[in-house]
């Protein structure tokens, strides 16, 4: 428990003013539970035991007022406890989501393949909310607890030692050992329950994730039947790990209750025998109630600790990823790039599966070069090295000369637009969803781009013109709609170099031809690498590379290839019916 205490206090560090503020605070109210209320129950009790029917009306009052001014005190001092315990843990809690959400920014696209969307939202939202549990209300906890044990203890002290107090204080913390020791015990089990649990839960949110979108493949293949009994299988699994984690946070409360009742049945079996008056027995009973009830909380305490500390290493899991790019310490300043690309002798690797190898080739300023070869041969992985998305397993690639590991990664892509066959956008406007090619671009820019790309015309036609929101991934849009959108982002950026995934075959023969036309404005002047799985797409193709099995077979002119290149010829021709 002090182990997980002290990765909290850890975190709180930033915040260790209100903290400390919190913790005076709480432990006035502890006091006021532990002592106060003790020597008020004594004073009330006492005067009713004892008879007495003649004080003034005013002293009465006066008395009577003690209850209701101490709980008042108790409550603003909770309150303002919990205030300012909350306002340092939610702190915490916003600068952890977004650490690692900026952390998530900067990972490559590797780290990617390997993890599932759904469980990196379960690190981002449920684990930070277990932790914001265990730092908001045991935060509250610890700090009233403590000073609520020692307030009763002192009571017990100072009104039972003419009495053998001493008995009774043992009775109060003996308690203590026969507590911590199982504590120890079933936190240890927990925090392996409490991990099986957020685990469970990261595989319901990836389950969501996944159905939601995949929405219209669900409905397309009439999947809704299975789809309800996986997730249904999905929320017992769930449903288990959490039921196993209540089982070890509440299995010792049976236990330390029947201690504390025999703690109790102990002192009023002392009190008999040595004869204590009834409103001192009061007073020690009241204090050994309120110095067992912090100790009832152990259990509770250390496991809610436990389970934010859990759920603290899968946060710290992900921010301890490493971010693969790294950034040159003296970079080199690309100035106003030509575009001219080399390839020289790179390889490149998904782990232990060889993507490239031995790739070497020149690409000129303002050449449009297509890729083409059979599904799998490396044209894809051949264009995400340009931009860094990955770094090469070997060799070098350079830019005008410079290799671009020596320049900034974001200056880099300020020279590179992509225009991919499924196009990216976000649940905003159209203006800023082309907004995106250049940031700083006013209102007329875009236009203009949208212009170029062919699409001011049915951005116009839409309800609320540039400012229509798309929906989620651009959902209300039809497929050549966005790609356009996605060509004017690329005419707004002005890049020197341009990328084309297939950026026309998802499309109608009348979308296709749209965008082609776009496509022939947009690569004017400036170097292309095309990314090509329908022939028809290369015909402004000034140069082509074959890829097969991750090597360049060939590479040249249409007619040169279809001469020369078996593999190209049987490509094209398969496609030319």
């Amino acid at each position: 428990m002090l182990k997980d205490l002290k990765l909290f206090l850890e975190l709180l560090h930033p915040y260790r003013h209100r903290v400390r503020l919190a913790l005076v605070i709480g432990g006035i109210a502890g006091l006021c539970t532990g002592a106060g209320i003790t020597i008020g129950a004594e004073k009330l009790f006492g005067i009713v035991l004892n008879g007495s029917r003649g004080m003034p009306t005013g002293s009465v009052i006066a008395i009577a007022s003690i209850f209701p001014i101490l709980f008042l005190v108790i409550g603003i001092c909770t309150f303002l406890s919990a205030y300012h315990l909350n306002h340092a843990g939610l702190s915490v809690i916003r600068d952890l989501r977004a650490e690692m959400f900026s952390h998530i920014q900067r990972l490559p696209l590797a780290f990617f393949q390997t993890k599932k969307t759904g469980d990196l939202i379960a690190r981002l939202t449920a684990d930070t909310q277990a932790m914001q549990y265990a730092l908001t209300i045991t935060g509250r906890d610890l700090a009233i607890a403590p000073l609520t044990f020692l307030g009763a203890v002192g009571m017990l002290a100072y009104k039972g030692w003419e009495h053998d107090g001493v008995i009774y204080i043992y009775c109060s913390i003996a308690l203590l050992p026969l507590v911590i020791f199982p504590v120890r015990k079933l936190t240890q089990k927990l925090g392996q329950k409490a991990k099986a649990q957020q685990e469970e839960l990261a595989t319901v949110t990836n389950d969501l994730s996944q159905n939601i979108g995949a929405a219209k493949e669900v409905r397309a293949f009439n999947l809704q039947y299975r789809e309800n009994d996986r997730f249904a299988s999905r929320l017992s699994e769930l449903f288990r790990s959490q039921m196993k984690v209540v089982k070890y946070t509440f299995s010792l409360s049976p236990f330390v209750e029947i201690i504390s009742s025999v703690g109790l049945a102990s002192a009023f079996v002392i009190g008999y025998y040595k004869g204590v008056s009834g409103e001192v027995f009061i007073a020690i009973f009241a204090a050994l109630y309120f110095s067992y009830a912090p100790i009832k909380r152990i259990s509770y305490l250390a496991g809610e600790l436990k389970k934010g500390a859990e759920s603290l290493k899968r946060i710290r899991e992900i921010l301890a990823e490493s971010i693969g790019i790294d950034e040159p310490d003296d970079p080199a300043d690309v100035g106003d790039p030509g575009g001219e690309i080399v390839f020289s002798e790179v390889s490149f690797a998904y782990g232990d599966t060889p993507a490239l190898s031995g790739i070497s080739t020149k690409i000129d300023p303002g050449c449009v070069c297509a890729l083409v070869g059979p599904s799998g041969a490396g044209k894809s992985t051949f264009a995400n090295l340009v931009p860094r998305f990955y770094d090469v397993s070997a060799g070098s690639i350079s830019l005008d000369g410079i290799d671009i590991r020596n320049i900034n990664t974001s200056q880099l892509r300020e020279q590179i637009a992509i225009v991919s066959q499924d196009p990216v956008l976000f649940d905003d406007s159209i203006m800023e969803n082309i907004r995106l090619g250049r940031q700083s671009a006013t209102d007329d820019e875009v236009a203009q781009a949208a212009k170029q790309a062919f699409a001011h015309e049915f951005i116009e036609n839409q309800e609320s013109g540039y400012r229509t929101i798309v929906g989620e991934r651009g959902a209300r849009l039809s497929g050549g709609q966005k790609q356009r959108i996605a060509i004017a982002r690329a005419f707004l950026r002005d890049a020197p170099i341009l990328i084309l995934d297939e950026a026309t075959s998802a499309l109608d023969s009348e979308s296709e031809g749209k965008v082609q036309h776009a496509l022939e404005r947009l690569v004017a002047g400036k170097t292309v690498l095309m990314i090509a799985h329908r022939f028809s797409s290369i015909k402004i193709a000034s140069k082509i590379i074959v890829f097969e099995d991750g090597h360049i077979i060939d590479e040249g002119s249409h007619a040169a290839l279809y001469d020369r290149c078996l593999l190209y010829k049987s490509l094209y021709d398969q496609q030319s019916g």
